[in-house]
């Protein structure tokens, strides 16, 4: 039983861009009523959400969703005893949920993509309405009474109704509702004062003022067509770099000679919101604390994991801190490598690799040692090109149809709009927006949001879901179309994959719908896509010099690119070990020191761990990752990071690879479809046929296992 609706997907590393064109006015671009009839068909609603598009409908969605839920747990609470099954008390619950679900996801997507701040504020008022609701409705004693009544009368079930049983009383437990009254309100108290404190903590970064000047001088190294956009330009012939902007602060690292800048553009980077967000941090750690030792907990992580497959906090800091252990003597290597390269540069003999000194010196280590230069790489990856040869790819994969679909509505003339459909039956799957660009006020970084969830409704049809990628990628600039990085293709085929999950999803019940997953496996699948990056014949499908529309990247240069990532993977994953760790430190205690203190707390395992943080920033203040959603969660990226490999393996292996369709459906069936709706270890056995093995991982990094 969610108390919440179930969060957007943070994989965070999503990447594509769009041209501004509006592709809804192409001539491939199909009405969303042609769908109609194949959905009648096979059962299913395949509709998208009326959009609010004033304040006052958002007030008016977010108190008809509340009604409606409120009747339909009054209608499961009032029956009696004896009427009570598990289909109408049980099952009705995920029912009761579903509407105020709904509205809180585009709520969701409404403050974090409208361009309208009116809106944006409505939303996110609306949004702590709708999540207060949550909260409150779970801890209605009527309601669990009649769960208890049917929980006594011990129903025989199985497969996913059985899940859905065994989570519902798992979820009551850990919200205390066996507590005393007393604490029981302090509980839903504090629940509810997190809640509102995480939404204005994301809100402060999301709205975070992070503009830094340059002159031209100061940008040297930097690409024409990155100083040439209207966005970064001035008129009056300064640069202006958005250090919110992930892309636009990446182009500055990887690129800019004088280490001056780079060093101004990380601290800005690192002092995000820091003024708004440290006060509330620290009063997010303790009311965290509190929470956990009110239900019984040890120290948050302990509580938050229990639903994970870790199932602890000890056991997810052990696995980080030995793979940041076997990960030490290759990470000191590197670190020795880049410093050569900054001695050479500088003429200091004793040059120190600093903070921001990394994505810089790994990029010229990329040039000098590999011969691989990022900027010229953009050619072959031209959106357009990109998108269509992605979507071929799944569509061969999994045996589905992408489509444009003309979108009714747009809250950006550049939205785009696809339909997903079963190739074989046309069946409609569900429906994927795409907000390709950066503007004020927008979510500034890479993420998949629920706009409706995937259900089996009461009447026996199924809602099929409608998701939202939000993106913030370089637009079309220079008279040029957009162009990705390389990297940036390797995070649309991981995000695209998490779009995937959503709408390939055939879980009945709304809990287990999509990636309603443990958090710690939710990134495998997508993970594991970016694999398909690094393929040669995968790549030619779509890779193509755009300028001549036949040129093709060399194999010789995907060798020297895999070459490039094991030289420096070291430091990669102890950046991401760096990040875990802090996470599990701050919620691994109770210590309100440490809240107090968390800055130079954090700053101080990040620097033990990867590199010496700069002196007076607070990256964690802008780290929305443990602000909320991922809190005591963010081990799961490595962890996923072991699974996918995994799972990858198992394509490589089939006889048609990375393109073998036997494997592909198995993917689509018995992870896509299913969902949560059984026990995630048995889904990737079936997946694999055969038991786990981190022997694919341990090749993945470049280490051999002891």
């Amino acid at each position: 039983m969610r108390l919440f609706p179930k969060p957007s997907v943070f994989a965070l590393l999503l990447a594509f861009s769009a041209s501004h064109t509006a592709f809804a006015s192409t001539p491939s671009t199909k009405s969303l009523t042609a769908y109609q009839e194949d959905a009648a068909k096979a059962g299913v609603i395949f509709d998208l959400p009326q959009w609010e598009k004033t304040p006052a409908q958002i007030q008016a969605t977010t108190e008809i969703a509340i009604s409606v839920g409120d009747g339909r747990l009054k209608a499961i609470a009032g029956r009696k005893p004896e009427q009570m099954t598990f289909a109408n008390t049980i099952a009705a619950l995920d029912y009761a949920y579903y509407p105020v679900s709904a509205a809180s996801y585009r709520m969701s997507v409404i403050q974090e993509t409208s361009p309208d701040k009116r809106l944006r504020d409505a939303a996110l008022e609306a949004t702590k309405t709708l999540q207060k609701w949550f909260i409150d409705a779970s801890f209605r004693q009527d309601v669990y009474q009649a769960v208890k009544t049917v929980a006594a009368a011990k129903p025989a079930l199985k497969g996913e109704d059985a899940m859905y049983f065994k989570t519902v009383l798992r979820d009551y437990r850990r919200n205390g509702m066996e507590l005393p009254k007393a604490q029981r309100e302090q509980l839903q108290a504090l629940k509810n004062r997190l809640n509102n404190l995480q939404l204005e903590f994301q809100t402060n970064i999301t709205e975070a003022n992070a503009l830094v000047e340059f002159t031209r001088e100061e940008l040297e190294g930097v690409s024409d067509d990155f100083l040439g956009n209207k966005e970064i330009l001035g008129d009056d012939g300064l640069y202006r770099v958005n250090a919110n902007v992930t892309w636009q602060v990446l182009e500055v690292l990887r690129n800019a000679k004088k280490e001056e800048t780079r060093k101004r553009l990380t601290i800005a980077r690192s002092s995000r919101a820091m003024k708004e967000n440290t006060p509330l941090f620290t009063e997010i750690l303790k009311t965290r604390a509190k929470i956990a030792k009110l239900l019984g907990y040890d120290n948050w992580a302990d509580y938050r994991i229990e639903t994970k497959m870790a199932k602890n906090g000890k056991t997810a800091r052990d696995f980080l801190q030995n793979l940041s252990k076997g990960l030490a003597p290759k990470f000191e290597q590197e670190l020795a490598t880049l410093a050569g390269l900054k001695a050479a540069a500088t003429g200091d003999d004793k040059a120190t690799i600093h903070y921001w000194d990394i994505r810089y010196y790994r990029n010229q280590l990329k040039k000098s040692r590999y011969q691989i230069d990022t900027e010229k790489l953009k050619v072959f990856f031209e959106l357009e090109n990109t998108l269509s040869g992605m979507f071929s790819i799944f569509e061969e994969l999994f045996d589905i149809k992408i489509e444009a679909v003309k979108a009714p509505y747009k809250w950006v003339d550049e939205l785009r709009l696809y339909a997903v459909t079963d190739a074989t039956s046309g069946a409609p799957l569900g429906l994927i927006y795409m907000d390709m660009f950066p503007r004020e006020g927008k979510y500034n970084h890479f993420a998949q949001f629920g706009v409706t969830p995937g259900k089996l409704l009461p009447n026996g049809k199924y809602q099929r879901p409608v998701v939202a990628l939000v993106c913030n990628f370089p637009p079309p600039a220079n008279g040029k179309p957009s162009l990705l990085t390389y990297d940036h293709v390797e995070t649309l085929f991981h995000e695209f994959g998490h779009a995937l999950h959503s709408v390939l999803t055939q879980a009945g019940y709304l809990e287990f719908s999509g990636t309603g997953v443990p958090r710690d496996f939710v990134e495998a699948p997508s993970q594991m896509l970016e694999n398909w990056v690094n393929n040669k014949q995968i790549l030619d499908r779509f890779a193509v010099d755009y300028r001549d529309g036949k040129s093709k990247i060399p194999a010789e240069t995907l060798d020297k690119m895999e070459a490039a990532r094991l030289a420096t993977i070291g430091a990669h994953y102890r950046r991401q070990l760096g990040f875990g760790l802090l996470d599990l430190a701050l919620h691994m205690t109770t210590d309100e020191e440490v809240f107090d203190n968390f800055i130079a707390f954090t700053n101080k395992i990040m620097s033990d761990t990867y590199i010496q943080v700069p002196e007076n920033t607070a990256f964690v203040a802008s780290f929305g990752h443990i602000g909320g959603g991922y809190d005591a969660g963010y081990y799961g990226y490595a962890w996923a990071d072991a699974i996918s490999a995994d799972m990858a393996s198992v394509f490589r292996q089939a006889p048609g690879g990375l393109m073998d369709k036997t494997v592909g459906m198995r993917l689509r069936n018995e992870i896509y479809a299913v969902g949560g709706s059984r026990e995630i270890d048995e889904s990737i056995r079936s997946f694999l046929q055969r038991e786990p093995s981190l022997e694919p991982f341990f090749e993945h990094i470049g280490l051999k296992k002891n």
